[in-house]
């Protein structure tokens, strides 16, 4: 049975960040369901490209996933304020399941109680408040939580996620494929 990944889609994502890794995942045979904090499926990042979700996640059964994934962009600020992301990453972690969150996402993660004691890593324009964050890597994995800096590491972000949840042949397989 193939793992099963649930990423948030909201207004204002950051649309590197969404496609690259949902797309690295989707290649490994891993099922990822975007699902989308709006109530609707059609949400618009921030360079103007409009993706559509396969669900809302107003009702949607969560606890089946196994890992949750939450990219960022300059909407996070809107999805920092709703909460609904913070709950779900507490939830996630208390079921000890992986969360992995990249650019400014990680300060989801903060407020959801998760970098404490953590090593972790996001992007510079949140480093104000996330005083901890290691700035000389890429992707950071710690304890659970799988944290990148931005649309330039959404890559190597991806490829970890495909290894942790599909294993090394796989990585190498995706790699392969995308002549990497």
């Amino acid at each position: 049975m193939s793992a099963r990944v649930l990423c948030l889609v909201f207004e204002g994502l950051e649309e590197i960040e969404t496609i690259t890794p949902v797309d690295l995942l989707r290649r490994a045979e891993v099922e990822v369901v975007m699902a989308s904090l709006s109530s609707s499926i059609h949400v618009t990042g921030r360079s103007g490209i409009t993706l559509h979700a396969d669900v809302v996640l107003e009702g949607l059964e969560t606890t089946t996933f196994d890992l949750l994934l939450i990219p960022g962009g300059p909407g996070i600020k809107q999805v920092r304020a709703d909460g609904r992301a913070a709950s779900l990453a507490r939830s996630f972690a208390d079921a000890q399941k992986p969360v992995a969150a990249i650019c400014a996402a990680p300060a989801v993660l903060h407020d959801a109680g998760l970098l404490v004691d953590r090593r972790y890593t996001s992007h510079s324009g949140v480093r104000q408040e996330l005083l901890g964050a290691v700035a000389d890597e890429a992707v950071v994995m710690d304890r659970g939580v799988i944290t990148s800096q931005g649309a330039g590491t959404a890559l190597e972000f991806g490829l970890v996620l495909v290894e942790l949840l599909a294993g090394s042949d796989k990585r190498q397989a995706v790699e392969k494929g995308i002549m990497l």
